[in-house]
């Protein structure tokens, strides 16, 4: 009923810019809260941001003045742009959100099937 579909990861050097996108679709009632989440290999997964209905967001300490969290509440998207970023930012990124579908009056967390960053040279 609902995806929620990354694109933007690839290969990049250090010092270097991704943004990455999510698109979240199907019967989508409303969205309230939308982030992002890593894993690196051997790793447990960590959040990198959020951002409220309202446009508040929250980052962790290594996104902090490198990574920015937006959303595009017509389109159902929600973008991190990631800026000098360090071999240690390799990793899955994922898409969440917090919504409800249509047929529901309960919300519900749903996450797309990632994207692969990696910073290397």
């Amino acid at each position: 009923q609902v995806q929620l579909v990354e694109s933007g990861g690839g290969l990049v050097q250090p010092g270097g810019s991704l943004r990455l996108s999510c698109a979240a679709s199907g019967s989508i009632f409303s969205i309230n809260a939308m982030g992002w989440y890593r894993q690196a290999p051997g790793k447990e997964r960590e959040l990198v941001a959020t951002i409220t209905s309202g446009g508040t967001t929250t980052y962790v300490d290594f996104a902090k003045g490198r990574f920015t969290i937006s959303r595009d509440h017509a389109k159902n998207m929600v973008y991190l742009q990631m800026n000098s970023l360090k071999p240690e930012d390799t990793a899955v990124y994922y898409c969440t959100a917090d919504l409800r579908v249509v047929t529901s009056l309960v919300p519900g967390n749903y996450w797309g099937q990632g994207t692969q960053v990696t910073v290397s040279s």
